[in-house]
C-alpha cells in the first residue's frame, strides 16, 4: 500500500492536479452556498466537462467539490436560516442563534474548522480502511457479487425513502433503463424500439446529468428570487473574543467516529450523521439547555459529523461498487465515465490514480480551510444571484458538456428528458439516489446471477452455498423489513405490555399518562 502511495505522490502534486483541486474546493463552497444546489448537482455538471481531462485530474476536482460543498451549505444555514444542503439542517439549530447574537463569522470559523477536521478523518479512514476491504472483496464470486448488488439497491431503496415503496419505485426505475441496449451476454436488443442511438445502452453519464443538474435549474427558474437580503447582515461583526479551541476536541472525536460510521452504511447520508451527531453532542452535555440557543460544540458537531461522512462513504463504492450515498453514486460514475472498475481492481490495476484520489479527498480538506478563510465574505454574496441568471447557465453549462462528449444532440435531448422525469420524482418525493444505483448495480446483478446459475447448471439453491451469501441474505432480509420492524416496535400495544406491572393502582397511573 505504501509503495502506491508513494507512487501517487508525483501525480498528486502535479501543477494541474493542484489548480483543479483548488478550484473544485472554491466552486463546491459556491455550490453549497446557494440553497438548492448540492455537491451532487455540481459534480454532475462537472463529469461532462471533465471528459478530456486526465483522470487524476477530474477526480481530484470532484474532491473539491465535494468537501467544500459540505462546508459551504453552513454559510446560508448560519447566516440566514437556510441550509445551503440537506446536510447543513443541523448547523441551523445553533449556528444562526449565535449569527443572531452577532457571532455570525465565529460560528462560520468553528463551522470551518470544524469541517476540515472531519473531512481529514474521514479521508484518512479512507485511506486505511479501503485496502483490506478490496483485499476481502478477491473473495467474492458471482454469487456474493449478486447478493452485493441486492444489498445495494435494498440499502438505499428502503433506507433513503421516508416512504420505501417510494424508493424501490426509484429503484425499479433505474433497472429498467440498466436494461436499454444490447445484452453483454446473448447479443440480443432490449428496449431499442430500433433506435441505432440505443443499442449502445444510456450512459450513466446522460442519466447522471439529467437527473441531478436539471431539475434544482428548473426548480431556481420557478422562483423570484433564492435569498432576500434581510437583517442577519448584521450578523457578520464578529466577535472579539478568541476560540478555545481545545474545548471542540472531544466533540470533533466523538463527531468524527459518528460520520465514519454512518458513512460506510449504504442508504445514510451527512444529514443523517449530523443529526445524529448533534443529538449525541447534546445528551452527553452538563448543560443542554443551550443546544439550540447558540451553543457553539452545536455547530462543531454539526459540521465535523457531515464531513466526516464525505471520504467514508466512497468506502463501500471503490472496494465493493456500492455508493454510501446519493453523491458517491455519481463518483462513481465519474469514475466508470474515466475508465475505472469500482472493485479489488481498482487498488491493483490503477493503484496511482485511486490513491491519488484517495489523498486528494484529504487534501482538499486543508484547501478547505484557506479557501473558506479567504473567501467568507465573498462567499455571502453568492447567494443572492438571481435564480433567473443561474438557471440557464446551469442548463447551457449541461447542455454543453454532454453535446462535447460525442457531439450527439440526441444524448442532449436525453438529458433533458431525464431532467424532466428527475423534476417530476423530486416534486413526488421519490429519491433519485435509488434509480442511479439501479442503473449501476442492475448490470452487474444481472451478469452476476446469470454466470451463477451456469456454474450452478440452473440450481437456484446455487445462490445460497456459501457462508457470505448467507450472510447477505440476512441482512437483505433484516434491511427490507426494517420499516415493519420499527413500525411494530412502535406499536401502542406493545409499548403499554412493556409497561411494569408493579399493581393495579400503578399500572392505572402508568396507562393514564
Amino acid at each position: 500500500m505504501w509503495d502506491n502511495i508513494l507512487s501517487a505522490l508525483p501525480l498528486l502534486f502535479s501543477p494541474s492536479v493542484l489548480i483543479a483541486m483548488l478550484v473544485g474546493t472554491t466552486i463546491g463552497v459556491f455550490i453549497g452556498a446557494l440553497p438548492g444546489l448540492s455537491a451532487t448537482m455540481g459534480i454532475a455538471v462537472l463529469i461532462p466537462l471533465t471528459f478530456t481531462m486526465e483522470p487524476l485530474v477530474a477526480l481530484g476536482m470532484m474532491a473539491g467539490i465535494f468537501n467544500g460543498a459540505m462546508y459551504g451549505g453552513a454559510i446560508p444555514a448560519i447566516l440566514l436560516r437556510i441550509p445551503g444542503t440537506p446536510a447543513g439542517i443541523a448547523t441551523v439549530f445553533d449556528g444562526n442563534p449565535m449569527a443572531q447574537k452577532g457571532e455570525g463569522l465565529k460560528a462560520m470559523k468553528i463551522a470551518l474548522m470544524s469541517s476540515c477536521i472531519g473531512g481529514s478523518i474521514s479521508a484518512l479512514c479512507l485511506l486505511l480502511l479501503s485496502p483490506p476491504l478490496a483485499s476481502l472483496a478477491l473473495r467474492f464470486g458471482p454469487v456474493e457479487l449478486f447478493w452485493i448488488a441486492v444489498f445495494g439497491l435494498a440499502a438505499i431503496s428502503v433506507l433513503l425513502s421516508d416512504v420505501p415503496v417510494k424508493g424501490l419505485i426509484s429503484a425499479c426505475f433505474g433497472l429498467l433503463i440498466g436494461m436499454v441496449g444490447i445484452d453483454s451476454m446473448s447479443g440480443y436488443e432490449r428496449f431499442t424500439f430500433d433506435v441505432l442511438e440505443l443499442s449502445s445502452g444510456i450512459s450513466i453519464l446522460v442519466i447522471l446529468t439529467g437527473l441531478y443538474a436539471i431539475p434544482p435549474a428548473l426548480t431556481l427558474a420557478q422562483e423570484a428570487t433564492l435569498i432576500k437580503k434581510g437583517a442577519e447582515a448584521n450578523s457578520l461583526s464578529a466577535s472579539k473574543s478568541k476560540i478555545r479551541w481545545s474545548f471542540f476536541i472531544p466533540t470533533w472525536c466523538r463527531a468524527s467516529i459518528i460520520g465514519v460510521i454512518v458513512g460506510i452504511i449504504p442508504g445514510t447520508g451527512g444529514n443523517i450523521a449530523a443529526m445524529l451527531s448533534w443529538n449525541e453532542t447534546r445528551r452527553v452535555s452538563k448543560d443542554s439547555s443551550r443546544f439550540g440557543k447558540g451553543a457553539p460544540e452545536g455547530v462543531a458537531a454539526a459540521e465535523c459529523a457531515n464531513n466526516a461522512d464525505n471520504a467514508s462513504s466512497l468506502i463501500p463504492a471503490l472496494t465493493l461498487g456500492i455508493p454510501g450515498s446519493s453523491v458517491s453514486a455519481v463518483i462513481l460514475g465519474g469514475l466508470l465515465v474515466h475508465g475505472l472498475q469500482p472493485g479489488p481492481e481498482l487498488f491493483t490495476q490503477s493503484a496511482p490514480v485511486t490513491y491519488g484520489f484517495i489523498l486528494s479527498m484529504l487534501v482538499t480538506s486543508i484547501m478547505l480551510f484557506f479557501v473558506g478563510r479567504a473567501g467568507a465574505r465573498v462567499f455571502i454574496n453568492v447567494m443572492y444571484m438571481p435564480p433567473l441568471i443561474l438557471a440557464p447557465i446551469i442548463i447551457a453549462l449541461t447542455a454543453i458538456g454532454i453535446y462535447a462528449i460525442n457531439n450527439s444532440i440526441f444524448e442532449v435531448w436525453l438529458v433533458f428528458f431525464f431532467g424532466i422525469i428527475g423534476w417530476c420524482m423530486e416534486r413526488l418525493s421519490i429519491p433519485l439516489a435509488p434509480a442511479v444505483l439501479a442503473v449501476i448495480l442492475g448490470p452487474i446483478a444481472e451478469s452476476s446471477l446469470r454466470r451463477a446459475m451456469i456454474i450452478g447448471r440452473g440450481d437456484f439453491a446455487f445462490l445460497f452455498s456459501s457462508p457470505i451469501a448467507l450472510v447477505l441474505v440476512t441482512i437483505i432480509t433484516l434491511t427490507i423489513l426494517s420499516p415493519l420492524i420499527r413500525r411494530v416496535i412502535g406499536h401502542p400495544l406493545l409499548k403499554r405490555a412493556s409497561i411494569p406491572q408493579s399493581n393495579d393502582s400503578d399500572q392505572k397511573k402508568h396507562l393514564d399518562s
